[in-house]
């Protein structure tokens, strides 16, 4: 029995060999297989929960950008009240009427004469639009001293103007303060983004490099790295830089603002300026002005429109970057004792610029990536759509309801049998116009919660503008890996000077990737 088992073995050992071995090679095969579909499920898991990261922190990214537009957006429309003092010119206006009305009844007490019906009608007329300014203005704080004095006090003296000179001042200043204020709104909105965009890029790349650098299971301390090699510091994820260059928004709010207002304002003179308050205006016509003022500040055609630099507005020119860094406070003037002890530079020094603490490489890369977005197509387009939208919200919607007593067309049924007559028949006094406009100028700076910006928030262009810059790596993209490793030098001086052919190459491959993955995204 046991012979005869062992001699069946002997003569099956080979097929039992084989069996073995195809056995062992398909248990091999499985688990690779399984090792294989684990693998890739943990991949797939893994890139889930990247890519549901990096959307969360997008998406909390661009409420900062919202709730930044809103911090910063009253310091810039102080400003702009102060400068233009709509209220005050109606303090005039209303001084002047009861001026004219006292010398009226004055007469009429000396004089047993009836009055004519003509000048009481103008009278009436005029005391209506002051009435509508009175009640839908506001006094800002630099006006109370004006508003609260006494007839006998004797205040700062103002040379007199006629009534016409007034009202066609109050028009102008008024059109003027709502404008500029739709234009700072709107480059507020668009810097506010490029700064918070770039910087939440950089956190984000300096985190994952981080993380993938660093092992969990690695039970070691690292330390902080403070030395030119540091991943976080290459990246500009340091809080003292990113502060330094978000204060840089200081120049649209305390400079930029005014050079807009300069533009607005000579449009706003060639337009509305032969325009007679009393004049009866349709809708039609007032939306035509409107669209000939934003043509001569931003340009007739699509050529001039992407051709006009907004930089200027957006950030100061190199040599006066320190002086926003020190007017907001992020730099100390130096003392006199101090610039009296500082000995005088060399001859052959003199001719070269101050280098300071402005002369850091990731802050000086995130000026010139700023400075690159700001002046691609791509901003001059989702601007423009900007614009659209917020000088529609004023035009079409605002105006319209309380200057012309029309429905808000978003509140009206898509289909109608009976077609809308009333948009084309409607006219409003010019005067009633400039109280709605009045009114506005307050709600675009100071409302709670801001309608403008809400409107702004509604463009999904804006936000695939965002999306671009937040999950773009033109900048090492143009750099190529063979400069990576030169991140943290400072990139060259994009002025005269023997580099300069050099930055200009680099920073035009850096728009062009740009340039193109927006162009993918748009479709254009």
């Amino acid at each position: 029995m046991i012979d005869t088992s062992r001699r069946w073995l002997r003569r099956n050992r080979t097929n039992f060999a084989v069996g073995v071995g195809v056995l062992g090679a398909g248990y091999v095969a499985g688990q690779y297989v399984l090792s294989k579909i684990a693998e890739t499920r943990q991949r797939m898991s893994e890139d889930r929960v990247a890519k549901e990261n990096l959307r969360r922190r997008f998406q909390q990214n661009q409420e900062d950008c919202t709730i930044t537009v809103l911090a910063l957006l009253p310091t810039a429309t102080e400003n702009v009240l102060e400068v233009l003092p709509v209220e005050r010119i109606t303090q005039d206006l209303q001084q002047k009427k009861a001026e004219r009305l006292g010398r009226s009844a004055a007469t009429l007490d000396n004089s047993s004469a009836i009055p004519s019906s003509g000048p009481s009608s103008v009278t009436d007329d005029d005391g209506r639009s002051l009435a509508s300014f009175q009640s839908e203005s506001y006094l800002h704080a630099s006006q109370m001293v004006a508003s609260t004095s006494t007839p006998g006090e004797v205040g700062p003296s103002r040379p007199t103007k006629t009534k016409a000179q007034l009202w066609n001042e109050l028009k102008i200043t008024s059109v003027t303060r709502a404008f500029t204020l739709l234009y700072t709104l709107s480059l507020l909105t668009l810097f506010t983004r490029i700064q918070l965009n770039l910087l939440g890029r950089r956190n984000y790349l300096a985190s994952v490099v981080s993380m993938a650098s660093h092992s969990p299971q690695d039970p070691t301390i690292s330390l902080e790295n403070l030395d030119d090699d540091n991943v976080e510091q290459s990246y500009g994820n340091d809080f003292e830089t990113n502060r330094k260059f978000l204060t840089f928004s200081w120049w649209l709010l305390h400079r930029g603002w005014r050079d807009v207002m300069q533009k607005v304002e000579v449009a706003v003179k060639a337009v509305f300026g032969p325009l007679n308050p009393r004049e009866d205006l349709p809708l039609e016509k007032l939306s035509a002005l409107v669209l000939e003022v934003r043509r001569k500040v931003e340009g007739v055609t699509a050529e001039e429109r992407r051709s006009h630099k907004w930089l200027p507005y957006l950030l100061p020119p190199r040599e006066q970057e320190e002086l926003v860094l020190r007017e907001s406070g992020m730099l100390k003037s130096p003392s006199k004792s101090q610039t009296a002890t500082i000995p005088s530079p060399p001859a052959s020094l003199a001719a070269e610029p101050p280098r300071s603490s402005l002369s850091s490489a990731s802050l000086r890369r995130l000026l010139d990536e700023t400075s690159d977005l700001v002046d691609s197509p791509p901003f001059t387009q989702i601007f423009t759509l900007l614009l659209d939208t917020t000088f529609s919200h004023l035009t079409d919607r605002e105006i319209r309801t309380e200057a012309y007593r029309l429905p808000d067309p978003s509140s009206m049924p898509r289909v109608q049998e009976v077609p809308d007559l009333d948009s084309s028949l409607a006219k409003a006094k010019l005067a009633a116009i400039l109280a709605v406009v009045t009114k506005q100028a307050h709600a675009i700076g100071n409302g709670v919660p801001n309608a403008y910006a809400q409107a702004i928030e509604n463009v999904k262009e804006l936000e695939a503008f965002a999306a671009v810059i937040y999950s773009s790596h033109f900048e090492f993209e143009a750099l190529g890996d063979a400069q990576s490793e030169q991140l943290t030098a400072e990139p060259p001086v994009r002025e005269e000077g023997p580099n300069k052919e050099q930055g200009a190459g680099m920073v035009g491959a850096a728009t062009g990737v740009f340039e193109g993955v927006w162009g993918k995204i748009t479709g254009s």
